[in-house]
């Protein structure tokens, strides 16, 4: 009798398939956002809203560490590396893997902030200034993308893909490839 049950136990629990707390993020994104057009303007758009977002708290001002300084460890300690370092940790917790792929993002976006600052030095526009036109334009098309939508998005759900944007977009390229996340 106990190998009947336990057998119905196992047939019941490969029945019952919980869904990873970023699964659930993901189906809600997928079906608040369905249009072809917004999609293409999300693929676009979700990339230089998160560029914009970290090169302007890259900017803040981060104060002086002596001790930092002194050894000369402060070229890149600034708000972006907190930022840095608190997404791709909630990341890392929602889908290990995606996370990683973000962090790559995330030091080629470093990459182009660092650029973008040599250029300001050279009398180039402020990095501020180049991050909020970008930042801008970025919400402008997500904003236009999310008319399109059949049904009306809540803000709760358009906050929702402004936070997981990154690693949503990311998923979409490990479903392409077979990777699983």
């Amino acid at each position: 009798m106990s190998r009947k049950s336990g057998g119905q136990n196992s047939k019941h629990k490969q029945q019952v398939v919980s869904k990873r707390k970023v699964d659930v993020h993901f189906a809600a994104l997928n079906q608040h956002y369905r249009h072809p057009a917004n999609r293409v303007i999300q693929y676009m758009a979700l990339p230089v809203f998160f560029f914009a977002v970290l090169g302007l708290v890259w900017m803040i001002p981060f104060p002086e560490i002596a001790f930092l300084k002194a050894r000369g460890y402060d070229t890149f300690l600034n708000w972006g590396s907190f930022f840095i370092a608190g997404f791709v940790y909630y990341y890392l917790r929602l889908a290990p893997t995606l996370s990683y792929a973000v962090l790559l993002t995330v030091g080629l976006f470093a990459f182009f902030i660092v650029q973008l600052e040599y250029i300001e030095q050279a009398g180039g526009p402020a990095v501020w200034l180049v991050c909020a036109i970008l930042l801008l334009v970025a919400l402008a098309a997500l904003a236009v993308g999310k008319r399109m939508e059949r049904y009306p998005v809540s803000m709760r759900s358009f906050l929702r893909l402004l936070a997981l944007g990154p690693i949503w977009l990311w998923h979409f390229v490990f479903k392409r490839l077979n990777i699983p996340y």
